[in-house]
């Protein structure tokens, strides 16, 4: 079986609902900018998906309500990230003992405090891969889960052909995400390729609000953009 074969088919046995992969070459140098040469050097990314639990994510307007905080935090991150570190785990396995190299991102891991970002960012990869479009949030917006997805990203140097290509923004004039914000992080800006950040987000206040929350004893969570979303509901 086909490499290409192979790898969608043990992602979705393994649990991972989403799969596509990246031609890297094409944001070469926005890799480079956030991860640094060594990751630059992989022209392929395998972008992995898994959707969140609606049920889940619809409670989020009573996060204030300690249960309620628990479960998102607990479903929509601490169990979906391990998932998803094991399924990128596999994956690299598999590539390796095809005769590749492979380097599994891990989901959560924030090693930038300043830019507060992540050693490689799985938006960018989905992106990419054609699995869906930036929206106002900063959220990667998927046409068959909304932003309601958690992302992994196993770079290769295998060959593999491409799933897509990047997808237009279809948000067009919503702001549902925008005026969800507790805070208002967001500028309301369409996603421009090569656009800083932060001319469409503030991710300092975002920082600021969950470490409030800590300093109250809560539970640090959200996700009122990804809540508000008409393509996630």
């Amino acid at each position: 079986m086909e490499l290409s074969e192979k790898l969608p088919r043990l992602v979705r046995r393994l649990g991972g609902d989403i799969y596509g992969v990246a031609d890297l070459t094409m944001v070469k140098e926005e890799v480079i900018r956030q991860s640094g040469q060594y990751l630059s050097e992989f022209p392929r990314a395998v972008s992995i998906g898994v959707k969140l639990t609606h049920p889940i994510v619809d409670r989020l307007p009573e996060r204030d309500r300690s249960a309620v905080a628990i479960a998102y935090h607990t479903n929509a991150y601490e169990v979906v990230n391990l998932r998803l570190d094991a399924i990128a785990s596999r994956v690299a396995s598999a590539l390796q003992d095809a005769g590749f190299r492979a380097y599994p991102v891990s989901v959560a891991e924030r090693i930038e405090d300043e830019r507060i970002c992540a050693e490689f960012s799985h938006k960018l990869a989905a992106h990419v891969a054609g699995l869906g479009w930036i929206g106002k949030s900063c959220l990667l917006v998927t046409p068959q889960a909304g932003p309601r997805v958690r992302w992994t990203t196993v770079l290769t140097d295998a060959p593999l052909p491409a799933t897509g290509t990047p997808l237009e923004q279809r948000c067009g004039d919503c702001r549902e995400c925008v005026d969800a914000c507790p805070i208002h992080a967001f500028t309301g800006r369409n996603f421009i390729p090569g656009e800083p950040r932060e001319m469409r987000y503030d991710a300092r206040a975002c920082e600021i609000y969950f470490n409030n929350m800590k300093a109250q004893g809560k539970v640090a969570v959200c996700g009122m953009c990804l809540y508000a979303c008409p393509f996630g509901k």
